[in-house]
C-alpha cells in the first residue's frame, strides 16, 4: 500500500520543527545583506542530495540503508555507518538541550531545566518504542491539529513588517557567496541536515513515490523564507541579529485584536515542540536500527531505552547555551558528512548493483 502522503507529512513535520528557531539567528548572523541568498543556497544543497539519495536508494528492492551499505562488505559498512551513528546520537542531545532551554525561556521559566529535558527524552523514548508506523500515525495527527495553527501565523508573522528593510536584495560581497564558508552558515545547515535520512530506513515498512519528497522539499523553502525575513523585516538586520531567537521574538510582537488568546507565541511553541518530539523519536528510532544490527542479540527497547538514559545524562553536562552553541560548531563536520557523502554512496552503491544485477542477468 503506498504511503507517500504519511512519508510526506513526516518529512515536512520533523522539518518544520526544526526550521524556526534556530536556523533564523544563523542566518542573519552569516551576512548582513542578500539573506535569500543564504537560504536557496542551502536549499538547494539540500534538494540536491535528497534528489540523489532517493536515486540510489531506487535502485534497491525495500532494502533499507544498512542493508545496502552491507552489499558492499562488512567493514564498508561499519565505515559508513559509524559517522551516522554518532551524528544521530549528537543530533538528539543537541536538540534535546537547546529544545528544553527554549521551552524554558518562553514559557516554563520556574521549571528545572532538567525535568524539560527528562519530559522531551521520554516521551520521544516512548514514541521510538512504539515502532516507525506509529510514529507515522502519529504525524497524521500532529499535521491535522497543529499545521492550521503553524499556517495562520505564518499568514500574519509580517504584520509589523518594514518592507523597506527588504532592500538592497544582495551586493557585491553576498553575490560572492563567500558566506558558504561562515561559521553560521555552515551552523544553519542542521535544519537540513537530519530530516531526511529517514528515507532510507523506512523503505522496508512503507512504500512511497520518491517524486512527492521532491514536492514536500519544494513546500518547506517558502518557510526557510519567512523565518529569516519575519525578523529582518520586523527589526532590521542589525536588530535581528543581536536575537538569540529571532522569529519567535517577531511572533511575540503580533498583536489581533479579534484573537481570543493573548500570547499567539505560546501556541505557536507547543506546536513547534510536538513536532520537535516527533523529530527526535524519529531519530532515536534510526539510531536504534543501527545499533540493533550491530548487536542484534540485545532486543531494541532496551537499546532504545539505553540510548535515552545516555542522551539524558549528556543533556545534564551542558551547562548553558554557549556550549550548546560549541556543540552546534563541533557538529559540522559529520552533519556535512551526512548531507553529502551518505547520498552520494547511496547513489554509487545503487549504480554498483544494478550493473551487477545486468551483468547477472546477461
Amino acid at each position: 500500500m503506498d504511503k507517500s502522503i504519511q512519508v510526506m507529512l513526516m518529512y515536512i513535520l520533523t522539518h518544520v520543527g526544526l526550521i524556526f528557531f534556530v536556523y533564523p539567528a544563523d542566518i542573519v548572523c552569516s551576512m548582513e545583506i542578500g539573506h535569500w541568498l543564504a537560504v536557496t543556497v542551502g536549499f538547494a544543497i539540500h534538494i540536491i542530495f535528497v534528489i540523489v539519495y532517493m536515486k540510489g536508494l531506487s535502485y534497491f528492492n525495500r532494502q533499507d540503508l544498512i542493508d545496502i551499505y552491507l552489499t558492499a562488505g562488512k567493514a564498508a559498512a561499519i565505515a559508513l555507518l559509524t559517522p551516522v551513528l554518532f551524528y544521530l546520537l549528537a543530533v538528539n542531545i543537541i536538540t534535546v538541550r537547546a529544545y528544553s532551554e527554549i521551552v524554558s525561556l518562553n514559557f516554563l521559566s520556574d521549571t528545572p531545566l532538567w525535568v524539560i529535558m527528562l519530559l522531551l527524552v521520554a516521551v520521544s523514548t516512548f514514541m521510538a518504542v512504539l515502532g516507525i508506523e506509529s510514529l507515522f500515525r502519529t504525524a497524521l495527527l500532529m499535521a491535522f491539529l497543529f499545521l492550521p495553527l503553524v499556517a495562520f501565523v505564518l499568514l500574519t508573522v509580517f504584520q509589523n513588517a518594514d518592507w523597506h528593510y527588504l532592500l538592497p536584495l544582495a551586493d557585491r560581497k553576498a553575490l560572492s557567496f563567500s558566506f558558504v564558508a561562515n561559521r553560521s552558515f555552515l551552523q544553519g545547515l542542521f535544519a537540513f541536515a537530519g530530516g531526511f535520512l529517514f528515507l532510507g530506513f523506512v523503505t522496508p515498512y512503507v512504500k512511497y513515490r520518491s517524486r512527492n519528497i521532491v514536492w514536500a522539499s519544494l513546500l518547506l523553502l517558502p518557510l526557510f523564507i519567512i523565518s529569516v525575513y519575519a525578523p529582518v523585516l520586523t527589526f532590521g538586520q542589525h536588530t535581528a541579529s543581536l536575537l538569540q531567537f529571532p522569529f519567535i521574538t517577531t511572533i511575540d510582537t503580533l498583536h489581533i485584536d479579534w484573537l481570543m488568546f493573548e500570547r499567539v507565541t505560546m501556541f505557536f511553541l507547543l506546536s513547534m515542540v510536538t513536532f520537535v518530539m516527533l523529530f527526535m523519536s524519529l531519530v532515536l528510532w534510526k539510531t536504534k536500527r543501527i545499533l540493533h544490527r550491530c548487536i542484534p542479540s540485545v532486543k531494541p527497547i532496551y537499546i532504545t531505552l539505553a540510548l535515552a538514559i545516555v542522551i539524558f545524562a549528556v543533556c545534564l553536562q551542558i551547562p548553558d547555551w554557549k556550549l550548546v552553541e560549541q556543540l552546534f560548531w563541533w557538529n559540522t563536520i559529520l552533519r556535512l558528512y551526512v548531507i553529502t557523502v551518505i547520498p552520494i554512496m547511496t547513489l554509487v552503491l545503487g549504480i554498483r548493483h544494478k550493473r551487477k544485477d545486468f551483468n547477472g542477468h546477461g
